[in-house]
């Protein structure tokens, strides 16, 4: 993914200020900055949901968009909300989705309703949503809010196991937590992006 030059204000207010970024493939980027600081517009306009005032975004292949923000139907379980995605990504199966959940060790709420999940169970749901295609880019808006320290550790695992397999992974947060395990990390503020970690030689 390149962007470049990217602006976007709400009225009067500028929140992103030229905005230049590169995703690479197999690289583990983050992106931390106050709240309101823009991350989530930023999130936005990369995931196509929002149009900038300015600027360009360039990406092939699928692309995968955790939201800070859980979006569930209360009244449909887990599983329902797995083949409802299967057929919005026209996948032949749900082998990824039942990897992904084992993983995060939710498995047993398949067939649970979304709304009497927990916080932390609700966002391994909606990280399984985002990455059961297998997507080339993967952006995470704070992916990990509500986890235990085991599920903590089992999302950088899965992190560290997409970029293995080439894929290109953003986590943006207002807090920088675990900076040693990322290739890069920006810090976003006052509407700008600037280098707060540079890649490992």
């Amino acid at each position: 993914m390149n962007v470049r030059g990217l602006r976007h204000a709400y009225g009067p207010r500028q929140v992103l200020r030229g905005i230049d970024l590169d995703l690479e493939p197999g690289a583990l980027l983050g992106i931390v900055g106050e709240n309101g600081a823009g991350k989530s517009t930023l999130l936005r306009i990369l995931s196509g949901e929002l149009r900038p005032d300015q600027g360009s975004v360039c990406h092939g292949g699928r692309f995968g968009y955790c939201p800070q923000d859980v979006v569930l139907n209360d009244a449909l379980t887990v599983r329902q909300h797995l083949k409802y995605f299967q057929a919005a990504y026209g996948l032949h199966d749900l082998r990824r989705a039942e990897e992904i959940m084992e993983e995060l060790r939710f498995t047993a709420y398949a067939d649970e309703r979304a709304g009497t999940l927990s916080g932390g169970t609700r966002q391994k749901l909606n990280l399984t949503l985002a990455l059961m295609h297998d997507p080339q880019v993967l952006l995470l808006d704070e992916p990990y809010q509500g986890f235990d320290w085991d599920t903590y550790q089992r999302f950088w695992h899965l992190a560290d196991g997409l970029r293995a397999a080439g894929r290109s992974v953003l986590v943006v947060s207002h807090l920088a937590y675990d900076i040693e395990r990322l290739d890069t990390l920006w810090r976003l503020d006052a509407g700008v992006l600037t280098p707060a970690k540079a890649p490992a030689p």
